[in-house]
């Protein structure tokens, strides 16, 4: 039997969603062990002189305890 946990975490990017993504998870790895995949809950941009600054989405990442 295996127990997975979920947490969840924000995370941005100059360039795209996916950026913001790819950079979400490696971060995570950093810290988290067995992660076995992440949904995106929500996502965003954020805008300075009427074009996207910044793209931004809410991760919840699911690892695997031990």
């Amino acid at each position: 039997m295996s127990v997975a946990r979920v947490t969840e975490l924000t995370s941005s990017s100059k360039m795209s969603f996916e950026d913001a993504i790819e950079n979400g998870i490696k971060r995570a790895s950093e810290t988290l062990e067995n992660i076995e995949g992440a949904w995106v809950q929500d996502m965003k941009v954020t805008c300075k002189n009427g074009k996207i600054d910044e793209y931004r989405v809410n991760l919840k990442v699911t690892f695997v305890l031990r």
